[in-house]
């Protein structure tokens, strides 16, 4: 009778450990195919990584944490998740780290020199440590709980770039050898993630730096007051077609473009330079109204860049005479509207001279407008950046624009282009730049004509 319960019982048990193994086996996929989706999930490293830390935490580790090394060298915890997220509050362990030694006996140090994935399961008291980047280590063990560590190094092209960190906390499922495999396997993906996300930075910081060398310096206006910013997208870290540029024509008036090339790649960005030089060249050439300038460019772009599109503004401000107001001439080709935001802070989109984007039909007119300028008031150029959302619809947009302006009516006009960057260009998914010119007060007029005056008279 034994005999016939032992036959019975081992198919049984065999079964049993055949389907904990699949069971496992299973789990390891899922894990590891959702550590990959959340770090391919964004562009942003740090993102990226804060998010790879929630899915292990804690069907995984109790806490772990990403330290990487930069390219000098230096040692940075980029990310720090613990199950209990009290105990790790924003920034309380993460930042730069003591420098690692070569003789450093941090088990960390161990890992970026190279060695295991390590399972560490004694730890030293704090006060024993033997350099500041083991007591930096024994310190966060002893402070959030250390039962069983494994410290893996990030290794890519034949370099390390860092280590992940995976612990638990209490010895009931401890982390042991079986736990190294998938550590190992959980850093090769984390290293190539990090490593391409350091490609991809380096490639839009490049494109960022041509951008804005591309950007011209401003010129000195006189009595009209000028200011621009370029910011990139923030929300998806491109770069793109996105300019502004200002001179001062040979009789005097203030030429002032902003404008938008399509794309969000390196390429944009050096089609736009192409683009600004084309235009400043058609501009100085000989003055003509901003409606046949465009016209001349899309004609011009046509031929030298076919089928490339682009969006523009070109305006003259002047002062047509001594006791004359200032005024603005434009065209808009598929741009959007300029702003006037008077002194009070009343605001008006100026929505004539405007005709289709350039590159579609060189053949087409393309009408200016003009309009007459208050003492004190601003205008605003921009690209849609600065309003435009994917999420909502583009008058609401328009609306905030305007609300924004109205409150800022009496800053500086530095402060003033500032605060529409760091007001609504925050989450924007597009590069922004934006020009504005501001008129002189009456005041400032009225001195002027005495200064001269008085300097005529002597």
């Amino acid at each position: 009778m034994g005999s016939d319960v032992d036959d019975h019982d081992g198919p049984a048990a065999d079964s049993h450990e055949l389907d904990r193994a699949v069971q496992q086996a299973l789990d390891r996929l899922t894990l590891l195919t959702n550590a990959g989706d959340a770090l391919a999930s964004t562009l942003d490293l740090d993102t990226g990584l804060r998010r790879l830390c929630h899915t292990l935490v804690p069907g995984l580790a109790d806490w772990c944490a990403v330290d990487l090394l930069d390219e000098r060298g230096r040692l940075r915890r980029h990310v720090i998740e613990h199950r209990e997220s009290d105990l790790v509050s924003p920034g309380l362990y993460e930042g730069e780290l003591p420098p690692v030694s070569e003789d450093s006996a941090a088990s960390l140090a161990r890992a970026l020199r190279g060695a295991g994935p390590l399972l560490v399961t004694s730890f030293s008291a704090p006060e024993a440590a033997a350099d500041p980047l083991h007591a930096r280590e024994l310190e966060l063990f002893d402070r959030l709980g250390a039962d069983t560590v494994v410290i893996t190094p990030l290794r890519s092209r034949r370099q390390v770039l860092g280590a992940l960190t995976l612990a638990r906390t209490e010895s009931n499922g401890a982390l042991d050898e079986d736990t190294l495999p998938l550590a190992e396997d959980l850093a090769h993906r984390v290293a190539l993630a990090v490593d391409n996300g350091r490609l991809y930075a380096e490639v839009q910081n490049t494109g960022e730096r041509i951008q804005r060398s591309l950007l011209p310096d401003l010129p000195t206006l006189g009595l009209l007051e000028l200011a621009a910013r370029y910011q990139p997208a923030l929300a998806t870290s491109q770069v793109g077609g996105d300019w502004y540029d200002a001179f001062v024509l040979p009789g005097g008036a203030a030429a002032l473009i902003i404008g938008d090339v399509a794309g969000h790649d390196l390429q944009a960005t050096v089609t736009m330079s192409h683009m600004r030089n084309m235009l400043r060249g058609i501009a100085c050439d000989r003055k003509e109204p901003p409606g046949k300038i465009l016209g001349r460019m899309d004609a011009a772009n046509s031929i030298l860049y076919p089928h490339q599109t682009l969006t523009c503004i070109y305006a003259l401000v002047e002062k047509p005479a001594e006791h004359e107001p200032w005024a603005l001439q434009y065209a808009a080709a598929g741009h959007p509207a300029p702003l006037l935001i008077t002194a009070e802070g009343d605001t008006r989109f100026l929505t004539d001279g405007r005709s289709m984007l350039l590159g579609v039909d060189p053949t087409q007119r393309r009408p200016d407008a003009t309009e007459v300028l208050p003492a004190n008031a601003t205008i605003l150029f921009y690209t849609d950046g600065l309003i435009e959302r994917r999420t909502e619809d583009l008058d609401r947009g328009a609306a905030r624009l305007r609300q924004h302006a109205a409150a800022l009516a009496q800053e500086p006009l530095g402060a003033f282009c500032d605060e529409f960057l760091t007001g609504l260009a925050q989450d924007s998914s597009d590069d922004v730049a934006l020009i504005a010119v501001r008129t002189p007060a009456s005041d400032d007029r009225a001195a002027t004509a005495t200064a001269t005056a008085t300097a005529t008279a002597d």
